[in-house]
């Protein structure tokens, strides 16, 4: 679909100006959420059911690993391609598109009888998220354009996206225990068939949304193999060490890619990823600290599934339900604290105090030991942890795509997306490492024998997690400084926000009307 276009200089209508809202949105936006929910389930829930799908197809310990990483290879690499595909093909059918590949990737998972199936499966099911993912937020980026809606909006979207992870754990502890492993793939094929049906029947796309700018091949296959190859590192590093000369490689292989990356696309006529949605103040500080606050969320999960496991004793069931307080705080910190405020203060006074109350109950945390009482550490721990990071992923999801050109908005919705999963992978690799040499340095230290070895064992693991725990809590504060400092947005809607959504649009504007001009600039 064609945009209007006008003389160099001259500012067009917004893209959504010519579309009345669409009466149907509240309830599109219900299967949005839906999709996005499936999609944030995915990255955990499969991690409980792991072992007993391990012993059932024969997988390897070595090759184990590959069933998470195949997917975050998948996902992470393909995100700024499925984000352009979106702008391009429509949000809606791209929407569509991932719902179908998602479903039939899950049944080729559940059914799996070999290892190798398990791994395609899961690669398919990487590549049709990274299609729906981007698909979904920019869906409500372009939708929901009003401040008041904006805000009610992207607060369900953020509990959904903070709180899905957790979620994932309970539910894939249910399905493994109480049915088989293959029911936390065979689970996704009801959820993308209701939100199939419903988003066809009630999602409509605004007009002259679309970018119809040809495809950047050299971009994709650039940003494609970086992010790649940048994911891979940090996976391997975790399992092999960062001194290991694959790793290393990885991490030059990506530096060097992503470099080429950001130097062709300041010189194509229509760039994958046009750098203006990266060079944004606001834009950039959301991405930067979302990446970090992300950092510490994914160490936690692991860390609290192994302490609370392992050392505690739990079941997975138990486990999960261990873990509802923090999703009940993100679900309340998203759309009770987050959603009512966002419209009455600037983003940076939920961003910075989210991520900082999110720090505290990560600092709770350093206090576990062996025998500590969930009640008293790990309970108001998650509690203010889930409050904090619910505040800050509301406004940091909306500030990311708000006052976007339209035809931007399935890139700059992927690099939200980008921004978690790399910053994943980061947590998941980075902090692990920490504790493990924590944890050596303790046993090196504590000799025991007899009875007292399983003692000193459990004690060392927990010393290994109280280690990592405090670089997370280090990390948040990062987070929480980057946002304050950086994101200088107004209150949306207010002047400060009003004159930056024009600066902005009209530089889209201008680089569309004008594209020599900005690319030899």
């Amino acid at each position: 679909m064609s945009t209007t276009s006008a003389p160099a200089g001259r500012a067009l209508p917004p893209d959504q100006a010519a579309d009345a809202p669409d009466p149907r949105r509240w309830k599109a936006l219900v299967f949005i959420a839906l999709a996005q929910l499936m999609v944030v389930l995915d990255a955990t829930i499969v991690n409980i059911a792991l072992p007993t799908a391990q012993q059932d197809l024969g997988i390897t310990d070595g090759n184990r690993q590959w069933v998470i990483t195949a997917y975050a290879l998948a996902f992470g690499g393909l995100l700024l391609f499925g984000g352009r595909i979106s702008d391009l093909w429509g949000r809606k059918r791209t929407f569509l598109t991932g719902l179908v590949g998602f479903a039939l990737a899950s049944a080729l998972g559940g059914a799996a009888d070999s290892q190798a199936l398990m791994l395609g499966a899961r690669a398919l099911q990487g590549v049709f998220g990274a299609l729906l993912a981007p698909a979904a937020l920019s869906l409500l980026a372009v939708t929901f354009t009003d401040v008041r809606e904006r805000a009610k909006a992207f607060g369900v979207y953020g509990a959904i996206a903070g709180a899905g992870g957790a979620i994932g754990l309970l539910l894939g502890g249910v399905l493994t225990e109480y049915l088989n492993w293959r029911w936390t793939f065979f689970v996704n094929i009801p959820i993308a068939a209701i939100a199939f049906i419903g988003a066809y029947l009630l999602i409509r796309e605004p007009a002259r949304a679309r970018n119809s700018a040809p495809l950047d091949i050299p971009g994709v296959v650039l940003s494609t193999t970086g992010l790649v190859s940048l994911v891979y590192g940090f996976t391997r590093a975790e399992t092999h060490g960062w001194s290991d000369s694959l790793t290393v490689g990885s991490f030059v292989a990506a530096g060097a890619l992503l470099l080429a990356f950001v130097l062709v696309e300041r010189r194509v006529a229509a760039p994958l990823l046009p750098l203006r949605v990266l060079t944004d103040r606001n834009r950039g500080g959301v991405y930067l600290s979302l990446g970090l606050a992300v950092i510490a969320m994914f160490g936690l999960f692991l860390f609290l599934t192994y302490y609370l496991q392992v050392v505690q004793g739990y079941s997975p069931v138990r486990t999960g339900f261990a873990f509802l307080p923090m999703s009940a705080g993100m679900i309340i910190g998203s759309t009770q604290i987050g959603a009512r405020l966002m419209t009455r203060v600037p983003p940076r006074l939920l961003l910075g105090p989210g991520f900082l109350a999110a720090a505290v109950g990560m600092l709770l945390l350093t206090r576990l030991e062996v025998g500590s009482a969930y009640a008293s550490v790990v309970l108001p721990a998650q509690v203010l942890l889930g409050l904090g990071l619910g505040t800050a992923f509301m406004p940091a999801m909306s500030m990311a795509t708000h006052g976007i050109a339209p035809r931007d908005a399935g890139v700059a919705s992927a690099m939200v997306n980008t921004s978690q999963q790399v910053g994943g992978a980061i947590g998941t690799a980075l902090l692990n490492t920490i504790a493990a040499s924590a944890t050596a340095s303790y046993l090196a230290t504590h000799a025991a024998t007899g009875e007292a070895v399983r003692r000193v064992q459990a004690e060392a693991m927990v010393a290994g997690f109280t280690q990592a725990i405090w670089w997370a809590v280090g990390i948040l504060a990062v987070a929480a400084a980057l946002a304050v400092t950086l994101v200088t947005a107004g209150r949306p809607g207010g002047p400060a926000a009003a004159s930056g959504d024009a600066r902005d649009k009209g530089a889209g504007e201008q680089a569309e009307a004008a594209p020599v001009a900005v690319h030899l600039g």
